[in-house]
């Protein structure tokens, strides 16, 4: 068992859940989601926790509709070479929203949209909740969803239509669309290579 667990009980208390051991001996800990905040920013700030590194957050959704649906952190301490599983229990059937924690890792932001995206949960205080993986006017749901049809809600036809009808660049922020236009003015040789997917040289290294 992670030594981070019995430090974040003695710290938090009661907004400490239970903790298991992962098939893979990574610890995984529950914690409110009224504290989750809180307990992240202690991961990462405290001199002897040092979970610096934000490696992941997904969602688990089970076949039994009494269990909660998860939302699941995954923290790295670069420095002590540790991982920790930081778990978040929201009621299924009901309120799907959960504190950002993007203010605390940046790299997070992409990572809530998917969530978002495919699991319908709501990150409070994300800066640019909107979809990732559909486009923004997808009238299906929340793919991975268990109560989303294998082929969709709607007809194959239906979704080619939706799909063609689709106006991406709608959807991009300024920053994304001045990157797609800075493409053209890179050297002809560096478009080709990224055409076909080649890495250029960083100079100076073997």
């Amino acid at each position: 068992m992670n030594p981070s667990v019995d430090a974040l009980r003695a710290t938090f208390g009661t907004a400490i859940g239970r903790a298991t051991v992962a098939r893979d001996g990574e610890t995984l800990v529950t914690v409110a989601r009224e504290r989750l905040l809180d307990v992240c920013r202690w991961l990462r700030d405290t001199p002897s926790q040092l979970y610096n590194y934000f490696v992941d957050v997904t969602a688990v959704e089970y076949r039994d509709r009494e269990r909660p649906l998860e939302v699941v952190y995954v923290l790295r301490s670069l420095e002590r070479r540790v991982d920790l599983r930081v778990k978040v229990e929201l009621d299924a059937g009901g309120d799907l929203t959960v504190d950002s924690v993007v203010s605390l890792w940046a790299g997070a932001d992409w990572l809530e949209r998917e969530v978002f995206d495919m699991f319908g949960v709501t990150f409070r205080g994300h800066p640019d909740l909107r979809r990732i993986l559909m486009w923004e006017t997808y009238a299906e749901g929340h793919p991975l969803r268990k109560e989303f049809p294998l082929r969709g809600r709607f007809s194959r036809s239906e979704q080619v239509r939706q799909a063609l009808a689709a106006n991406p660049e709608a959807h991009y922020s300024l920053d994304e669309l001045s990157i797609a236009e800075a493409y053209q003015e890179l050297p002809p040789d560096m478009r080709e290579r990224l055409r076909k997917g080649e890495r250029g040289k960083i100079p100076h290294s073997e």
